[in-house]
């Protein structure tokens, strides 16, 4: 596999790492028809999970078989499929090889009560995505809760047992309980708060979900008018945030959201890209749609990445 000049200079932003570690961010990086240009589709399928089985699947009943989701990430061409440890034992032996995994470490779910303090909870290791020939680890943390400062000291833990088997860390870094507000958990101030925290606990790649023009905490409000920071568009926001995260030293993603509809979802991905984010990770407005349809859909999304659209 020949690394491409682009891939080669996001990599020369984290020497630091050891060989096992890069050479699993190039394979991400390389793989699928996104290859090589330093942009990213991601598929992540844990909303069985976070939401119930019913709400997530009976839309689309092939999403019940974890094989229709891992196959579906695979034939679209992604760099990578992430999805909880129960689905990854079952489609891990079927495709071994096919396309780089992410074994999605922690989750919470819709039964829990948890708001101020919302957390989730671990349900595999990094030994298990080893044993399943993952390419990273996933996990999740809410800046702002209660429970907080625990789910950063776990995740700093388990980064560093990560990186000393040669494994990278995806980190969706979601605020939300606390003080934070309903709108305050996607302010742009608060969104990029929560990618700058997630750098600084070592991860390689931040998801985050896509800021709007709302800002939260009122310190933050005056920077960003004194210095005039612009976030009047959703490109501009979009590279605040990457600028957020070691002015644009790692690699950062956004979540697709909550589902809407294609022209809604091509143009957040046009803001992706002409803000400077290193792509999407999109699941539900994905996998909710007849199969046909969103291999349609991330046909169009690799081709903007691309620059084709």
């Amino acid at each position: 596999m020949k690394l491409t000049t682009r891939v080669k200079k996001i990599l020369s932003n984290y020497d630091s790492e050891n060989p096992g570690v890069k050479a699993r961010l190039a394979q991400m990086l390389m793989a699928g028809r996104l290859g090589g240009t330093g942009k990213m589709i991601i598929l992540p399928v844990d909303q069985g999970i976070e939401h119930g089985p019913a709400r997530s699947f009976a839309i689309n009943p092939g999403g019940y078989d974890p094989l229709y989701h891992h196959q579906l990430a695979i034939d679209a061409g992604l760099n990578a499929y992430a999805a909880p440890l129960g689905s990854l034992e079952i489609s891990s032996p079927q495709f071994p090889g096919q396309i780089p995994t992410i074994l999605k470490l922690n989750h919470s779910n819709s039964l829990s009560r948890k708001k101020e303090d919302a957390d989730q909870a671990i349900f595999g290791s990094v030994e298990d995505a080893l044993r399943l020939g993952c390419h990273a680890i996933g996990f999740t943390i809410y800046p702002g809760s209660d429970m907080a400062f625990e789910q950063m000291e776990e995740i700093a833990e388990l980064i560093r047992e990560a990186k000393s088997v040669g494994l990278p860390t995806v980190l969706w870094s979601y605020p939300r309980g606390g003080n934070i507000s309903k709108d305050g958990e996607t302010a742009l101030d608060v969104v990029a708060y929560g990618a700058h925290l997630a750098c600084q606990l070592g991860a390689h790649i931040i998801k985050v979900k896509l800021p709007t023009d709302y800002l939260e905490q009122k310190e933050a409000k005056k920077e960003f008018t004194d210095h005039k920071i612009a976030l009047g568009s959703q490109a501009e926001r979009v590279a605040e945030v990457v600028r957020s995260c070691m002015n644009g030293r790692r690699i950062v993603v956004f979540s697709g959201g909550a589902a809407k509809g294609t022209d809604a979802v091509l143009d957040d991905a046009r803001a992706i890209r002409d803000g400077g984010g290193n792509g999407s990770i999109i699941g539900r407005n994905c996998f909710r749609r007849p199969r046909e349809e969103a291999l349609q859909l991330l046909d169009t999304l690799v081709r903007i990445f691309q620059g084709r659209e």
